[in-house]
């Protein structure tokens, strides 16, 4: 098991957003966490990566407790996010924004390796290396973050609403290539609105609503479930 969620509370002030949370996530797995707005996604993803500190549980990874552990240790140690929004450095050009991906790594072999795998996945990415990235298209800025986040050589890697704000065609060609990241042996966590494509690319599923999970399962049982069909994935059942 890489990451697990033990009896997580999470409260911003008075307000209880996670209420015993539990979720396990295995090595070489694609795990989605859907729900709506307001559900707890943003703040599972903000307790892993340690910018909110859970009130009780455990986060654990890779067998240690890390509810207490920085963020930046947490990245050194193989969790790497991508933002909701992407977040690009946007006056910076795409390379420096992949270099960014690495600052808490040496430069040498191994940061050219990264790069050159960064490029075979993204093409895109190549060619406009010498963009600043603020003028690139949303779903080229979608490529960048990822890219962004694989040169920090993940583990796990973390993706807050990878499909948020892009064009359909774009949406296909960013989940073709998380399901490659994922072959070539990394660990996917990815919270998502966007319930039909999650549940097409993962292994297993999590459903939070305002902030406990009411439902989990492998993605082909959820893809099944009559109110998953009907609250996500649009299709109404019609009484015979």
């Amino acid at each position: 098991m890489i990451l697990e969620f033990k009896n997580i509370d999470t409260h911003y002030g008075d307000l209880h957003v996670l209420k015993q949370v539990n979720y396990t996530i295995g090595d070489g797995e694609i795990v989605s966490l859907l729900g709506g707005n307001a559900s707890g996604k943003s703040t599972t993803m903000k307790t892993i990566m340690g910018v909110v500190r859970p009130t009780r549980g455990s986060v654990v990874y890779q067998g240690q407790a890390i509810e207490r552990m920085p963020t930046a240790e947490r990245v050194r140690r193989g969790i790497a996010p991508v933002l909701e929004a992407r977040r690009l450095f946007p006056r910076m050009t795409v390379f420096e924004n992949l270099e960014m991906g690495a600052y808490l790594r040496k430069r040498g072999p191994e940061f050219d390796q990264d790069l050159e795998r960064v490029y075979a996945l993204f093409p895109r990415v190549k060619e406009r290396r010498n963009q600043i990235a603020g003028t690139l298209s949303g779903g080229e800025q979608q490529m960048v973050a990822m890219g962004r986040a694989l040169m920090a050589r993940p583990k796990l890697l973390c993706m807050d609403e990878p499909s948020m704000g892009l064009s359909p065609i774009y949406v296909e060609q960013v989940f073709d290539i998380i399901q490659e990241i994922n072959k070539q042996g990394t660990t996917i966590f990815m919270v998502e609105q966007n319930a039909n494509m999650a549940l097409s690319i993962a292994h297993r599923a999590y459903v939070l609503q305002t902030g406990q999970v009411v439902l989990s399962g492998t993605a082909t049982e959820l893809r099944q479930n009559p109110l998953i069909r009907e609250a996500y994935l649009g299709e109404m059942q019609v009484a015979v």
